[in-house]
């Protein structure tokens, strides 16, 4: 008997693992066309500052998708709080 070939995994999946919020940084700005430093500076200058504000404000006047925006919002403010 051999044994069988282990399955493949995604190629996403390491990179997702290892990078956290910032595995997405290439899709979102590719997907809306600006810079990731464009976006952390918007976050920063706005007057809401609860996580979860932030990523529906994202959303609803920016149109961003969820994901995109909470990872925006995760890695900026682990940014302000280090």
């Amino acid at each position: 008997m051999t044994a069988a070939a282990p399955a493949a995994t995604p190629a996403a999946a390491p990179a997702a693992a290892k990078g956290g919020p910032a595995s997405y940084f290439p899709s979102i700005e590719k997907k809306y066309g600006r810079p990731i430093e464009e976006w952390k500076g918007l976050i920063r200058t706005s007057p809401l500052v609860r996580h979860m504000e932030l990523v529906a404000w994202l959303k609803t006047e920016h149109g961003l998708g969820h994901g995109h925006a909470n990872a925006l919002v995760a890695h900026t403010l682990a940014e302000e709080t280090a």
